[in-house]
């Protein structure tokens, strides 16, 4: 038997597995990544977060990343080397945190690698008649980051949701209902990172038919483009400083809510390859607003995140839902976004994933952990029903490092 087939074989059967999550998002800030000591599979999974950093990227990887990322056309060349590029990064990023903890990459079972989205393409936002699917593309070759650490590795996880009859995304529904259902309370784990998304979790034991996770729209996408393109000298709006000191243009933001995926049934995705300063651009102009300053702007925007998550809530559970509410990523650390939430949904209780156990900054690495654990380790997860493209289904290609 080939020697890693033999290696995976083993890890399968351990009773737990030590795993690194990696994440990077349409933020581009850096690379998250999350040493995970997961026992068990399935529902009886638990997690022991053992490290979490997250390493920067500086400004010429974001440059790299940048001349593909959200773009209709790019240049083949440049993106083909780019792929293997940011593979080799990702897995010395790795190496380096592992040195900072004093653990072997021989101490560590498998590598989980979302890698780096650079272009989303539901058939509902590409509208393409000659290719009536669903597509994404993630680029970080997994066969790198194997080789280059020397560790097992899975990666691509989201072809295998589309081929199932999915959009590939969002994934969080999965790592969600594994880990985070409880039999006290639904509950609704919000997501604000460039794209805002939730999954709803019934209660643990109830009809897991009804979970499900859907996109709601921009998040911090809009925001940090905006901020960068007015005061390049500042990656985001820290704490949504700005934003609080502006006002909501109304006949903007009503603009801005007049996109039609905002009426569109639930679940759904999307990317910035739609929520993109273009499409803000047109807004303004067609509202007469490209002169609106930077606070005010950042004021409306904000409150368009907000709007789209409430919007969805009460699609689907009426004009005043109250629900458990967790959040994590960036916008978790937004309090200008976080009162416009409250607000939305009065109803409601927040808080952050933290009081769950699970980091909020690391909740997407963890994620995509958990996925490796159940591919190799599980059985297809079965939750959703009908649209909530929750497909049965293992993800993750597996590289070995020879």
């Amino acid at each position: 038997m080939n020697q890693h087939l033999a290696r995976l074989y083993k890890i399968a059967q351990q009773p737990s597995r030590r795993i690194i999550g990696l994440m990077s998002g349409t933020s581009l800030d850096g690379l998250d990544v999350a040493l995970c000591r997961l026992h068990g599979h399935g529902t009886n999974t638990r997690l022991e977060l053992e490290q979490f950093a997250t390493v920067a990227y500086d400004e010429d990887v974001r440059y790299r990343i940048r001349q593909v990322f959200a773009r209709p056309q790019v240049s083949l060349e440049y993106l083909t080397l780019l792929n293997p590029w940011l593979g080799q990064l990702h897995a010395d990023m790795i190496l380096q945190c592992l040195l900072k903890w004093h653990i072997s990459p021989q101490e560590v079972d498998l590598v989980a690698s979302h890698g780096q989205t650079v272009y989303h393409a539901p058939q509902h936002q590409h509208q393409n008649p000659d290719f009536p699917l669903n597509a994404t593309l993630q680029i970080g070759d997994g066969d790198q980051v194997a080789v280059r650490t020397g560790i097992i590795t899975l990666s691509d996880f989201r072809q295998k949701h589309i081929a199932a009859g999915g959009e590939g995304a969002p994934l969080a529904a999965y790592g969600d209902y594994l880990l985070l259902s409880s039999a006290e309370e639904e509950r609704l784990l919000l997501n604000l990172g460039g794209i805002a998304n939730f999954t709803y979790l019934p209660r643990a034991g109830q009809d897991a038919s009804t979970a499900f996770s859907t996109d709601t729209g921009p998040g911090n996408t809009l925001l940090d483009a905006t901020v960068r393109a007015h005061r390049p000298e500042l990656a985001y709006d820290e704490d949504g400083r700005l934003a609080s000191l502006g006002q909501v243009h109304e006949g903007l933001l009503n603009e801005l809510l007049g996109h039609p995926f905002f009426a569109a049934t639930l679940p759904k995705t999307t990317g910035p390859e739609l929520f993109g300063p273009a499409y803000l651009q047109q807004a303004q102009e067609r509202t007469g607003t490209t002169g609106l300053g930077l606070e005010d702007t950042l004021a409306t925007l904000t409150e368009l995140s907000a709007h789209g998550v409430a919007q969805a809530a009460k699609q689907v559970f009426g004009s005043k839902p109250a629900l458990a509410v967790y959040a994590s990523g960036g916008g978790a650390h937004n309090p200008a976004l976080q009162s416009a939430l409250r607000r939305h949904l009065p109803a409601c209780r927040f808080a952050t994933t933290d009081v769950l156990g699970v980091l909020p900054d690391a909740k997407e690495a963890i994620l995509f952990a958990l996925l490796a654990n159940e591919a190799v380790a599980g059985q297809p997860v079965s939750i959703g029903a009908g649209r909530q493209r929750v497909p049965a289904v293992s993800m993750g290609k597996i590289s070995f490092p020879g």
